[in-house]
């Protein structure tokens, strides 16, 4: 660093924000490349960007910044977003506060100038931070340090298909997906298999200021109401609690519900159907699903849909300690209040249905009374039950009142056997509603 530099004092204010995704619903996520590639790995990359009609942002180094001004103004002539990648590669969490400043002011100054815009986010060339970084991006005046969801550089050796699936598996709503351009081979495999797995799972690439407009107010979980509906409680030894397998009515009501977690291209896919066939359903969520992709949670429950307990991480609760099964079912409560910015509905299902009298006073005990059981279940999670059979055992077993269980697990035959499902359960007279509705549960 030159030795000009003027010391300065560590920044006192608050820090500014880190940020490796967006909180959204809305079906978008940023593109970013780290780096500034010489021309002849560059140009290749802009010209794709350009056909497949995606604008991305670009965190650039100030020192090659400063030596390839003309690389600069292509990016930002192209409509691209160009914000501070630190000035040459270093390591910030290595150096000083004073050092780190000094990186990020030289740095910003070099890119307003070849720009005319000041940059409002900084992201090390490794993704790595402290809080000496974010302190001194606060003292700049910058909004946030940005990290990624999804940091999908040289494949080595990799085949497509793993990498497709390491991809497919993590594109969510409000992502951020960062590419190294400098000395990457598979640069330009990865942008289209970036490209097109975000088309096939519905979604669209942003530049980064266009995603943070749409950033959800997102209150710390104390904040809001009803995230202490459930507590450990140890003395469950007189708890009372209800099971219900189906509603007792006759008048032809039923109600689908769904286990577990899955992608947003499973999820969003189902969500879609149930808004076609303006039908609202019941949710059961797998707690470290929505801790993982709080924005698929909240979109679940923005839809109108019931969002109640599956437990946090889905084990069978029989073979659990008392202690063991209500942090189970707090903590998913947790989880799930906070991804969703409410209260769940106070309905639990147990992990492949197995309780006892026991387990049942156990959680109740934690504020969930209402064991949310089902009468018509398809085993859909078992991939070799295909579409037919899914539809058959549905037909066989429904009758006013039904709780049918289904699965939003990857890969499964569900989304293909649904619309014949409903289609002909509507023929026999049945409606669909959730399935707090159907037991009228008082929450």
């Amino acid at each position: 660093m030159p030795s000009t530099e003027q010391p300065i004092e560590r920044y006192t204010g608050e820090p500014s924000e880190q940020i490796s995704y967006v909180y959204t619903t809305m079906r978008e996520l940023s593109l970013t490349f780290n780096g500034l590639a010489e021309r002849d790995e560059l140009m290749p990359l802009l010209d794709a960007l350009d056909r497949y009609k995606v604008k991305a942002t670009f965190f650039v180094p100030g020192i090659r910044a400063a030596e390839e001004p003309d690389l600069v103004h292509e990016i930002a002539a192209r409509g691209h977003q160009i914000e501070n990648n630190a000035l040459d590669g270093t390591d910030l969490t290595e150096l000083q506060y004073n050092q780190i400043y000094h990186q990020l002011r030289l740095t910003n100054e070099i890119l307003e100038r070849e720009t005319t815009v000041k940059p409002k986010y900084i992201r090390t060339r490794s993704g790595s931070f402290s809080d000496d970084v974010r302190l001194a991006a606060a003292h700049l005046g910058m909004e946030a340090v940005i990290t990624y969801s999804i940091n999908l550089q040289s494949w080595n050796g990799d085949a497509a298909s793993k990498v497709e699936d390491y991809v497919m598996t993590n594109i969510t709503r409000g992502g951020i997906i960062a590419l190294n351009t400098e000395n990457n081979p598979d640069l330009l495999k990865s942008l289209e298999m970036v490209i097109t797995s975000v088309q096939k799972v519905g979604y669209s690439l942003v530049p980064l200021n266009r995603l943070l407009e749409y950033k959800h107010e997102r209150k710390p979980l104390e904040q809001i109401d009803g995230y202490d509906a459930a507590k450990i409680n140890p003395d469950y030894g007189n708890a009372e609690y209800e099971v219900i397998y189906k509603a007792d009515r006759n008048d032809k009501q039923i109600a689908l519900t769904f286990d577990d977690w899955g992608t947003d291209y499973t999820v969003t896919r189902l969500l879609d159907l149930l808004k076609e066939e303006n039908i609202k359903a019941s949710f059961f969520l797998r707690g470290n699903g929505p801790e993982r992709n709080p924005n698929l949670a909240r979109a679940i429950a923005e839809d109108g849909h019931d969002v109640a307990n599956h437990t946090y991480s889905h084990p069978v609760i029989t073979n659990l300690s008392p202690e063991e099964i209500q942090e189970e079912v707090v903590k998913a409560h947790q989880v799930i209040t906070e991804a969703i910015q409410q209260k769940p509905v106070m309905m639990f299902r147990p992990p492949t249905g197995a309780f006892d009298e026991e387990t049942a006073k156990i959680v109740a005990a934690t504020g969930y009374r209402t064991i949310a059981m089902y009468d018509v279940t398809t085993l859909d999670w078992d991939r070799s039950n295909d579409a037919d059979h899914i539809v058959k055992t549905i037909m066989e077993n429904t009758e006013s009142g039904s709780v049918i269980l289904l699965h939003i697990l990857d890969g499964l035959h569900t989304l293909e056997a649904l619309p014949t499902a409903i289609q002909k359960l509507r023929d026999q007279g049945y409606t669909f509603v959730k399935m707090s509705e159907l037991v009228d549960l008082q929450s």
